[in-house]
Order: structure tokens, then sequence, then C-alpha cells
């Protein structure tokens, strides 16, 4: 007998349809033997619905009241999959985050676990009932609903797995696992059997919408197995792993396109100690996540500052910033959002001298100029115009050969 925890994202409990043909499979991981636990993601589109009927009022609401209003997406998916695996002559109980409980801290919209307690979902187990919990939501410590984000139903499966030690985690989705890139943006894409924990939290950070980076980073840190297989059926699944366990020596493993990418400039910005910890500090105070960061060389006593940050947040990281431009006497603050980021990762950057120099090749072969650099041990990301995204991502698939996954890194 195994302890097993299924995840469902969005589209695969879409419809009543849907939520009965998952219930069945649900059912039958029962029969077969196991203890099954089940997150839910709210059905397919209902929470850009309830945001929508927040941006008819303002653009600016309370996070904790849109916390308590998108984490009901949740509640109702979870409770009709309960009915469902009832009707089908199967014992199962609604969890809301609520009542778990699952503590988080009280950043609204983008809270971070702090406890997740399992005592009653234990027990519901031991008693061979079906828990099905309502992902994404969990309760600060004085009681407020809160909400961990996109994606953050994956972080309460993997959390719920690493909590009840369980054998593995499973995320069902509309994808059948991993592939080398986005297969709508490249069609000749390959699947993955295998990649690495580190591998996938680079690409799940960097844009692939198949894991969120946050459960994949759980998921290392208490070693959950974890393996994403499709709602919809087929053979085809993914295993996520420690690095070792990964047979296929590949220098890149995959390419991604992250399209939720702005940056914001100031210019003229005294060059002396403490100026990036000023600028940046309010973003930080207001979770607003900086990823890539410019500093020109001084010329004159100035520089200046550059760095990216999601595009959802740039309305807010531009009011914290200009604010901070007065402060410092900056010239002028530009922003865009007519961007997108590119990015080649794979273990084998950190081994293989050259592979910097064949993506920019790629990139140049395209007529396509890159705007900003950055990388890291399994990484490589260059911001571009959005226009030249989707034709960068087949460049650099194509450049490494991960249609078949022969590479060979150019001797410089």
């Amino acid at each position: 007998m195994a302890l097993i925890v299924q995840k469902y994202g969005g589209t695969s409990v879409a419809t009543i349809d849907h939520i009965r043909r998952v219930a069945m499979g649900i059912a039958t991981t029962k029969i077969n033997g196991n203890k099954v636990a089940v997150v839910v993601s709210a059905m397919g589109g209902e929470t850009d619905r309830l945001l929508n009927l927040v941006s008819q009022i303002t653009n600016y609401p309370s996070y904790r009241e849109q916390d308590a209003l998108v984490a009901t997406g949740e509640q109702v998916c979870s409770a009709l999959m309960a009915i469902t695996l009832e009707s089908l002559g199967h014992k199962a109980i609604s969890m809301l985050g609520l009542q778990l409980p699952l503590i988080t801290d009280d950043i609204h919209t983008k809270a971070r676990i702090m406890e997740l307690k399992t005592e009653k979902i234990k027990q519901y187990l031991n008693d061979g009932i079906i828990p099905v919990v309502a992902g994404f939501q969990g309760v600060t410590s004085e009681g407020r609903i809160s909400t961990l984000g996109r994606g953050g139903s994956d972080t309460t499966a993997v959390a719920l797995a690493a909590a009840l030690q369980a054998d593995y985690c499973e995320i069902f989705t509309d994808v059948d696992g991993v592939y080398t890139a986005d297969p709508n943006i490249c069609p000749k894409a390959r699947h993955l059997e295998k990649i690495s924990y580190q591998e996938m939290l680079e690409l799940a950070g960097l844009g692939a919408k198949v894991l969120h980076s946050r459960s994949v980073e759980l998921a290392q840190k208490y070693q959950v197995p974890l393996v994403v297989k499709s709602s919809f059926g087929g053979d085809n699944h993914t295993w996520i792993v420690n690095e070792e366990e990964v047979m296929e020596n590949s220098i890149i493993k995959g390419v991604t396109l992250e399209r939720n990418v702005s940056k914001i400039s100031l210019i003229r910005v005294p060059d002396r100690p403490g100026i990036a910890h000023k600028i940046l500090s309010p973003l930080a105070d207001a979770a607003i996540n900086v990823d890539m960061i410019i500093q020109n060389a001084s010329i004159d006593g100035y520089t200046d500052f550059t760095f990216t940050v999601p595009t959802t947040d740039l309305a807010k990281a531009k009011e914290l910033v200009s604010q901070v431009a007065k402060e410092i006497d900056a010239q002028e603050m530009l922003a865009a959002n007519n961007i997108v980021k590119v990015s080649a990762v794979g273990i084998g950057i950190k081994t293989n001298p050259g592979v910097a120099s064949r993506m920019f090749k790629s990139l140049s072969g395209e007529n396509i100029n890159i705007e900003m650099i950055s990388t890291s041990e399994y990484r490589i990301s260059c911001v571009i115009e959005e226009k030249y995204g989707e034709l960068a991502v087949r460049a650099v698939h194509k450049a490494f050969e991960l249609e078949n996954g022969s590479q060979e890194v150019e001797k410089q």
C-alpha cells in the first residue's frame, strides 16, 4: 500500500465531466489498495473570472479581501470533487486550507507556508476517507484567508506530500510531462522521462508552465519524489529526481520563454554606496521579485541602473521606484513591458565552456538583439524584444540539437 498525493490543475477539472473523469481515476487509485489524498485547483478560468470582477471595481484592491474572494474557486472545486467521489461509492471529504490548517505568513496574494498540520487528514486517511484539499490557499496566524500565488496548488500538494511523508506526489495537468521546449512554440520539442530538481526549478522559474517553482523547491528540500502526468491519459510522464538519477547527460535540458517580464531603468543615478539598497528595498518590502540587474560603469560619478520585475507587479513597482528616484535625484525613470526572457537550462552549463557563445550565436543568426544577460551554473537568460520571443526559442532549441538529444559544444 502506497500513500500518494495527487494534484489536479484547473484544466483537469474545468467542467463537471472533467471532474467526473478525474474522480474515477482517483477511485481507481484507491481501489488498487493505496491511500490517496487529493489537492485541486479552481475550475479552469475561475480565478481569472474572479480577478476580473475585482478589476471592474478598482486597480488597487485590498489584497486581504482579494484573497478571500479568489480562494472560493478552490473551495467550490474541492466540494464538487468530494461530492462526485461519494456518488461513485467512495467516502470523501473536502478540506479548506484553514481546516487542515495550512498556516502561512501574512503576505497576501503571495503567502509562504509556515506550518502544515496533518492530524485531521491522517485520521481521514486511516479511516479510508479520501480527503480533497483546496489548493492555493491557507490561513494566517491571525485567522485571515491567504493565497500562495499563481501555481500555488502545486505548492500545496508538495507541502502536503512532505508533511505526510507520502511515497510520491503526482501532478496531473493538461500536458504529459516536461518537454525540451513548449511544443506549441517549438513543434520539434522532445519529451523528457527524467529531469533533475535543479533543472526543473530553473525551468519553472523561467516560464515553463508545467510546475510552479516553489513546489519544486519544496520537493527538492524534502526529497519528495515528483511525477508529472496528463489527466487525459497516455503513457508519457516525467519524473523530477536528484541530479545523480538523471541518466541522460545532455548539456542543455530545455529552453523557456517567459512573457511576464518588464524592466525599469533609472538614468543618471548617483554612484555611491547604498544606492542599490535604497532603490530595491521598497520592492522587497512589497514582495516584488527583482530578477536581472544591470548597473553601467560609472561616468562622472553617475551610472544607469536597470532591473526586471514581473509585468503583473510593474504598476506597483513604478510607483515605488518613482518615489525613490526623486529622493536620490535620478535624472529619469523609464519602464518597458514589450520584452520577454529566453533561457537555456541544463546541468551541463557549469562544466561545458562555449554554451553561452553558442546561444548568442543562434540569436545573432536571426538578427535578434540582446538587451540584458544573466547567467548561473544552470541557466543562461537573455532579455529580448517581445516580437522575437518564439523565434528565439526555436533558434536556441535548434542550436543545441534538443530535438534529438545530441549536443556538442563548439570550442572557443
